[in-house]
């Protein structure tokens, strides 16, 4: 490790010494008083890594020096103190290498060397289902149903566990990823042995999962990173990125009476989407953070992915060191964390300067007003008198071709069927709510927002109010601590009163883990073609994600939640109208049930307390007597066994020590032509498999009933049931196909109309290479490597969009998929392209060239010749491309190594 700039110095806190590269000595060459916090982390690592090869003293001046205003152009790396997963993005990270370990083996080097060196930590968190719900027995019988439904993946689990070092697995029932990072897996200061001496360090962490940043509440710097990228940190291997702009969002003022974390968030959200912050930096300051508690920060650092920035930090400060105290955290730790940070200049307080952003937003709290945000995007934020409207606007283009197969009745554009559950009549109409779910890691690690959903229900049962019969209700809690303080309060029962049972811990109902409507509710639906809706305190309401059969989903704090569920539409003004009529038959305002500020901090200040968590945390890695009763096989290579779950993966079969070249592309067909704000769960869903799709015929070749297929997000570990889902989402719109909604595509030479998969293995042999075009934000929403896997896996050579969300153009990269940008102001319309063309992508240069020559041509031979930007951002992009991915460039080096 080098030292050019003479920084290694020691800090010395209760009596332990630790080494630190210590920025106040290389400020007395640079100005870093101007550098954001976020920036300052980066510094730090570079110093830290300084080598002469992966780091010189050229990036670290660069760092040093930063200019605001600068587009971003000059490489750094970057390598993350540890790693964090959940298991639907984790499970093909353990699989990768498992790969990994046969095909270094089959290179000449040993098992051993695929190995973490970064701790790595995977929280499973995905898998739970809301198949029961509203009993007090849902919970029970969920867990039972998810330990039968993933018992293969969490065998294949608990052989990792135990044949990789550096790699723990928290088991299912504990909680949500980023709450359990946020509540006990965080360091915020890591400590660490370097060549024989310990090191103290700055907290930095890639996540499996888009919603990592949630971490940086806590001051801690750390992003959404595809599956891929993941593992090559594991490994070793840094990574590759540019010095990012940053954004200085001012916070003043205070949140008002009856305003939630939510509701800023959703503001935060439209603010920073409307600006354009992708591929930037976030950073929050001003005085309105004394105003806003550890929750309240998590909550808006945790949508980071939804406002499109790679982080939206908080520095360390105070309220940092109360909440690491409040959590249990050891006090050794916490005095290390408050020395370090002061000793660095990462602390904040009143006195801290301002430092220098790219550009700066401003936002005065006391403005935000409660809000929802959808039907299908969590930046359309709708204030809560305006969700009527929102409704009607979104449901007219849902019915214009409504085709429904029994008898609806219409009141206007409304239609109406006769339904029944439980021996109690109704109608279901459209903007019927269906299902109502506090759930996410977003809210549910929040106490202000769930302790005033619990005293909405209060409120509310004590006027006799409790949800409508049709409307499927949920609380999947983030941790095991939720639920402590919540019957400590006594409103687990009151929610309970309403509807509202825990169902599980994890994501459930936000990562489109709804389960399935009751069956006359569905019948009701199908019959009508009715648009009914969610409500969720969720981060993501993307078409397809929530549920199949809902068309409308509206994100919303915890107590709206309940609140919708007590309405059980969305066609009403809850600031107007009543939400019911109470038992002594008087009308029930939200108003009168809305719990005030004050009452909320009254039930959190005798409600949550240190004890909780350490309790809830004290064997956290152990597991319940279920997740130990679980058989795993032994030894450092897995022996594969025949699973529809787990197999071994394709991508390093035959492969050689020598790298391949970037070639031109010549005879392309088009696989699919897209429009804007194709997300990452359009391309590679993780929801239910119908039995007459492509996946769904390979599981019953298989000999699985469709009753156990499960998702496509616990199947993530089988190639060949993910290959056969990408671009399967049953919302997702094929422009070359007439209104057609769902995965298919023209096989151009027949003219043949195809599921995608079946049309792309036609191509394939045939010997035709495929590309995909698409329109702005192309891959937005989770960070999800299969959605690059894939795409691979399809046969397709290139993405051509107009522009990209990050963590997919890299993921795209990452799996040696080509990712091209039109022009500024061309796209697929303006070039006059149907996708029927036959494509020729030329000029790459080996993958040098910086611009692509694009000749297009129709079948009646007339071309059209345009050019497009390469994304290969940096040399290191540029050779892992080479490679055909990142992970065969790390699985020669290490192989490499080994032979000399």
């Amino acid at each position: 490790m080098k030292d050019s700039f003479s920084v290694r110095d020691t800090l010395v806190v209760n009596g332990k010494s630790y080494r630190f590269a210590n920025l106040t000595r290389l400020g007395e060459r640079f100005d870093l008083k101007r550098l954001p916090y976020s920036m300052k982390i980066l510094l730090e690592n570079l110093l830290r890594h300084e080598d002469g090869v992966n780091v010189t003293a050229k990036e670290i001046e660069a760092v040093a020096n930063w200019d605001a205003k600068a587009e971003p152009d000059t490489e750094i790396s970057f390598m993350p103190a540890r790693v964090v997963l959940q298991d639907f993005t984790g499970v093909p990270c353990v699989v990768d290498l498992a790969a990994m370990r046969d095909a270094v083996v089959e290179l000449g080097g040993k098992a051993a060397q695929i190995n973490p060196l970064a701790p790595a930590e995977l929280v499973i968190d995905h898998s739970v289902q809301v198949d029961v719900y509203g009993s007090e027995d849902a919970l029970e019988k969920n867990v039972a149903i998810e330990f039968e439904r993933n018992r293969e993946r969490y065998s294949f689990l608990r052989w990792g566990q135990k044949a990789f070092d550096n790699f723990k697995v928290v088991p299912p029932r504990t909680g949500i990823v980023h709450q359990v990072n946020l509540e006990y897996l965080a360091r915020v200061v890591f400590t660490g042995e370097v060549d024989g001496e310990r090191w103290a360090y700055p907290d930095t962490v890639f996540g499996t999962d888009s919603h990592t940043t949630m971490i940086n509440g806590i001051g801690v710097l750390g992003w959404g990173v595809g599956g891929i990228e993941a593992e090559a940190a594991m490994l070793g291997e840094p990574s590759s990125m540019l010095i990012p702009q940053v954004v200085g969002f001012k916070l003043t003022g205070k949140l008002g009476e009856g305003v939630t974390a939510t509701d800023l968030v959703l503001t935060v959200t439209q603010m920073l989407r409307k600006l354009g912050v992708v591929g930037k930096f976030v950073e929050f300051f001003g005085e309105g953070l004394k105003h806003l508690p550890l929750a309240d920060r998590a909550t808006i650092a945790n949508m980071a992915p939804e406002y499109g920035a790679t982080c939206g930090i908080f520095p360390i400060d105070a309220e940092a060191i109360n909440y690491l105290r409040l959590s249990g955290r050891d006090e050794a730790q916490i005095a290390l964390v408050e020395a370090y940070a002061k000793a660095q200049g990462l602390w904040h307080d009143e006195h801290t300067p301002h430092p220098e952003f790219s550009t700066v937003l401003e936002l005065d709290l006391g403005d935000v007003r409660p809000s929802l945000a959808g039907p299908k995007r969590p930046q359309d934020r709708v204030l809560l008198e305006g969700v009527k409207q929102s409704f009607h606007e979104a449901l007219a283009p849902l019915t214009s071709k409504r085709n429904p197969k029994g008898t609806p009745t219409f009141e206007g554009p409304i239609a109406a069927v006769q339904a029944s559950k439980d021996g109690e009549r109704f109608e279901l109409k459209d903007g019927s709510v269906v299902i109502a779910a506090i759930t996410s890691c977003t809210n549910t690690s929040n106490p202000a927002v769930m302790l005033g959903a619990g005293l909405l229900a209060k409120k509310a049962a004590a006027k006799g109010l409790k949800s409508k019969p049709w409307v499927k209700t949920s609380i999947g809690p983030g941790s095991k601590v939720v639920t402590d303080y919540l019957e400590q309060t006594g409103l687990l029962e009151e929610l309970e009163k309403v509807g509202f049972y825990i169902v599980g811990y994890g994501c459930t109902t936000c990562i489109g883990n709804s389960g399935p409507l009751p069956e006359e509710i569905s019948k009701a639906i199908a019959e009508g073609d009715l648009a009914v809706a969610s409500v969720l305190s969720g981060n993501r309401n993307f078409e397809g994600r929530v549920h199949p059969e809902v068309k409308m989903n509206y994100l919303a704090s915890p107590p709206l939640v309940v609140a919708y569920a007590l309405a059980g539409t969305l066609d009403i003004d809850l600031t107007r109208e009543p939400i019911g009529i109470g038992s002594d038959g008087k009308p029930v305002y939200l108003k009168d049930i809305w719990p005030s500020n004050q009452e909320i901090s009254d039930a959190i200040a005798g409600a949550i307390n240190p004890a909780m968590f350490k309790k809830n945390y004290a064997d956290v890695f152990k597991g319940d007597e279920r997740w130990n009763r679980i058989e795993s096989p032994e030894g450092e290579v897995y022996l594969w066994p025949e699973s529809t779950y787990i197999k071994k993966p394709p991508y390093f079969d035959g492969m050689s020590m020598q790298p391949g070249t970037v070639e031109d592309i010549h005879g392309a067909r088009v696989l699919g032509l897209f429009g804007d704000s194709i997300t990452t769960d359009h391309i590679s869903p993780a929801g239910s498999i119908k039995k007459d799709s492509p996946a769904g015929r390979y599981l019953i070749s298989k000999g699985v009933d469709p009753k156990d297929f499960n998702s496509y997000g616990a199947r993530r570990g089988n190639d060949e049931v993910m290959v056969r889902g990408t671009f399967a989402n049953i919302r997702i719109r094929n422009l070359m196909l007439d209104g057609v909604e769902g995965g298919y595509t023209i096989h151009v030479p027949s003219g043949e109309q195809l599921p995608i998969y079946d049309a792309a293995m036609r191509y394939k042999a045939e010997g035709t290479p495929l590309v995909v075009i698409a329109g702005k934000e192309y891959g937005t929403g989770s960070s999800r490597d299969w959605a690059a896997k894939g795409t691979l896996l399809l046969g397709v050579k290139a993405v051509i969009a107009e522009s990209f969300e990050r963590i997919h153009r890299s993921n795209l990269v990452g799996m040696g998929v080509l990712p091209l940008q039109f022009n500024d102001g061309e796209n697929a319309k303006s070039l006059g392209l149907t996708g029927r063309e036959q494509f020729d992508i030329t000029g790459l240069a080996g993958g040098e060239s910086k611009e692509a020559q694009v000749v297009a041509t129709a079948a009646d031979g007339s071309r059209k010749a345009f050019t497009v930007k390469v994304l290969l951002l940096t040399p290191k992009e540029r050779e892992f491309f080479r490679h055909g991915g990142i992970l065969q460039y790390v699985l020669r080096d290490l192989a490499r190594r080994k032979s000399a």
